[in-house]
């Protein structure tokens, strides 16, 4: 009999399954605002019109619903090929008519779905390989689907903005962001302070004795950091003489970070 309701019991990964649907679902809330001829504008990614958004975001699912495949059967299913398998699928997306591209979104979406729903509890350890290489849990599959679905819904550039995505989520993101910028060694000197908090998010190179400090909201410092904007984001540079340092408003563009 196939599962009606989820198999996961762990209330933190439940937790991230509701957001991943929410941002599924307010995706779709800005696709369908769009119309068939808007699909042809650009988005807020260089290179990219909204189609290739859409195509990019509804073969993740496709993608990530493989691993959640992989992780119930043991069979070894990868997410693609290779990087340049992916590159082509999303720029043959982008060239659908309007409704097979809405379509692929919205069926991607429910398979991706079924699979995390029909995925026994214990199978949510088992092991997969994302495109990058790096082995996760199955768990990983949720905030990876989760990421893609709420900042791509402010890339079709249709309203949405960092402001609508939920706290979490922004506080995850910017975890990942800063991880990989202490990864790549980009984050020398640099710390990123997220004010209007109960307490400020401090994130970077706390290490350093006389960082670049880079200030602002939550959304606007995830904005920044995603290297999707910088307003409302200030940076405190450090001066020679080693006194208060040099205010700069906004803040200069980030790390790259993918």
């Amino acid at each position: 009999m196939v599962a009606r309701h989820d198999q996961a019991t762990d209330p933190v990964l439940l937790d991230g399954l509701l957001q991943a649907r929410r941002g599924t679902a307010f995706f779709a809330r800005k696709l369908n605002e769009l119309s068939d001829a808007e699909l042809d504008g650009d988005s807020l990614l260089p290179g990219w019109t909204r189609r290739h958004v859409v195509a990019h975001v509804g073969y993740n699912a496709r993608a990530i619903a493989r691993l959640v495949e992989w992780a119930a059967t043991g069979v070894e299913t990868p997410m693609y090929p290779s990087v340049e398998v992916r590159n082509h699928e999303i720029d043959f997306g982008a060239t659908l008519s309007p409704i097979a591209l809405r379509n692929l979104f919205d069926h991607s979406a429910v398979h991706l779905n079924v699979e995390w729903r029909d995925l026994p509890a214990d199978n949510w350890h088992h092991k997969v390989k994302t495109v990058q290489g790096r082995t996760v849990p199955a768990e990983e599959t949720v905030w990876m689907r989760t990421r893609e679905v709420w900042v791509h819904a402010v890339d079709l550039d249709n309203g949405a903005t960092f402001k609508d995505i939920p706290a979490p989520v922004l506080e995850r993101l910017l975890t990942d962001i800063t991880g990989a910028w202490h990864t790549r060694g980009t984050d020398k000197d640099l710390v990123v302070e997220v004010t209007g908090q109960p307490s400020p998010l401090i994130f970077g190179d706390t290490s350093s004795a006389s960082p670049t400090v880079v200030s602002g909201s939550l959304a606007a410092i995830a904005q920044w950091a995603t290297g999707r904007g910088t307003d409302g984001t200030t940076a405190q540079r450090p001066t020679m003489e080693g006194g208060d340092g040099e205010s700069v408003t906004p803040a200069p563009p980030a790390p790259a970070w993918i």
